[in-house]
């Protein structure tokens, strides 16, 4: 949810006017130079103070090289982010860099100049890169964009510890403590359990908050249910695999058994909805980065207090989480280039990311995961050590996930956009179809999109 109380959904899908943004300036020039001017464009923080690290990033830099910087935030109300990207693209003018969302990368590559050299230099020196990055970032051989800290997201759950004693009888933290190690019972976080706490916080009032429709909070969360079940729509190459898929049959009759225990209007939700289920009391756990509990910090601190975070169940096929990152790319038609290379390898540094992760309260989610140990996630709260299992840490034995891989990435977008897993289900649990029929429209959907219709 936005600090304005809005979607994410729309921010974090792509697609024509899917984006909502409005421009904020915030030029920033110093070092009256020798080396040129940057002009970069970056999304507005939900998190208040969340701008401060790159504002403060931009002007080091721009100090420290003699370049006159210039940057913009754009905010998520209106629909001027994804429409400033578009039309900088068409006119071929703008910005030298700008924020993209998740799937940009791949809609406008032909567009964006190669960051291989970055990205290399910053995986020699700190490692693997999240591979969810890489499936989004990484079109036509090359790197399109540069992994983003701000902005990037997981989505692990975010429960009342104290309803999920009282009701289900879990103590999630001793199971899932702030520390590097799992608890007592931690090998139980699973599917089925998770169906059994949702049936009783339901029957006590407290549904679990989990929304059901076509937004990008369902999306994720249903993503990565199926494919802990192994539950792929495709192969690689985007052959449907639908016929015969018990993992896919099995995954799709425990989201229908588990939306009994839901709110009945979670399939209208949009993904302020979860967030405000939490932050009023009415709901035992969603599925969500840091920024419910952040406002419930403001709003409901009665709330807050009582949050833990821990990571989404296992299933069958192990556990998954969650993935949603921003990316930074450079115009192939920009005036500075070089330089733009330059600012983005320095504010994808270690100490630029802990920045980026302290003024976001833990929000902000690293591209490498071996910066998962800041110590923001250990001692922010309330309750301190509230967040610390929102990064994905070894010990949760989990792999990072985004829906619909592994699809070539463009028929993977098609099927994110379309939202096909919740409308899937929907078709079962609301429209009243048997299995059958509902897989046999989901062939076909996927088989429209892959000739283009």
């Amino acid at each position: 949810m936005s600090k304005n109380g809005l979607s994410r959904r729309d921010v974090l899908r792509n697609g024509a006017g899917v984006l909502a943004a409005t421009t904020v300036g915030a030029p920033m020039v110093h070092a009256q130079g020798t080396a040129g001017s940057l002009r970069f464009a970056f999304w507005d923080h939900w998190v208040p103070g969340g701008n401060d690290a790159l504002k403060q990033l931009a002007q080091r830099w721009g100090e420290q090289n003699r370049v006159n910087m210039t940057v913009d935030f754009i905010n998520t109300t209106g629909n001027q982010l994804q429409l400033t990207i578009a039309a900088q693209a068409q006119s071929r003018s703008g910005h030298d860099g700008i924020s993209l969302l998740p799937w940009d990368p791949g809609t406008y590559a032909d567009q964006l100049e190669s960051c291989d050299d970055v990205v290399q230099r910053l995986i020699a020196k700190y490692g693997a890169i999240n591979p969810v990055a890489e499936f989004l970032g990484k079109r036509n051989g090359a790197w399109r964009a540069v992994p983003a800290t701000s902005g990037t997201q997981t989505k692990p759950a975010c429960a009342r510890f104290d309803l999920l004693q009282e009701h289900a009888g879990l103590d999630i933290r001793a199971m899932w403590p702030a520390e590097d190690r799992k608890g007592p019972g931690a090998e139980n976080w699973t599917w089925d359990t998770f169906l059994r706490a949702a049936e009783a916080c339901q029957k006590a009032g407290f549904p679990f908050g989990l929304p059901m429709g076509q937004f990008t909070d369902a999306v994720d969360w249903v993503g990565a249910l199926f494919l802990s079940y192994g539950a792929r729509v495709t192969d690689e190459r985007g052959n449907p695999t639908i016929r015969g898929n018990q993992e896919l049959r099995q995954a799709v009759d425990y989201a229908v058994r588990l939306s009994r225990f839901l709110p009945n209007d979670v399939w209208a939700w949009d993904d302020a909805s979860n967030n405000r289920a939490l932050i009023s009391g009415r709901s035992a756990l969603i599925f969500n980065p840091p920024s419910a509990w952040a406002v419930a910090k403001r709003d409901a601190p009665q709330v807050a207090e009582k949050c833990w975070t821990i990571p989404m169940p296992a299933g069958p096929r192990g556990r998954f989480l969650a993935y949603l990152p921003y990316q930074t790319g450079i115009w192939s038609f920009g005036r500075n280039k070089t330089a733009a290379k330059t600012f983005l390898e320095f504010i994808s540094q270690r100490e630029s990311a802990e920045l980026c992760s302290n003024t976001s309260e833990g929000y902000d989610i690293p591209p490498f995961p071996s910066m998962s140990d800041f110590p923001v996630w250990r001692t922010i709260g309330p309750p301190v050590g509230t967040i610390f299992n929102y990064p994905l840490k070894p010990h949760h034995d989990a792999t990072y996930a985004i829906a619909f891989s592994p699809a070539p990435p463009e028929l993977a977008q098609q099927m994110y956009i379309q939202a096909l897993n919740t409308k899937l289900i929907a078709r079962i649990s609301q429209g009243g179809e048997n299995m059958e029929t509902a897989l046999t429209w989901l062939e076909r959907e996927i088989n429209n999109m892959r000739r283009g219709g």
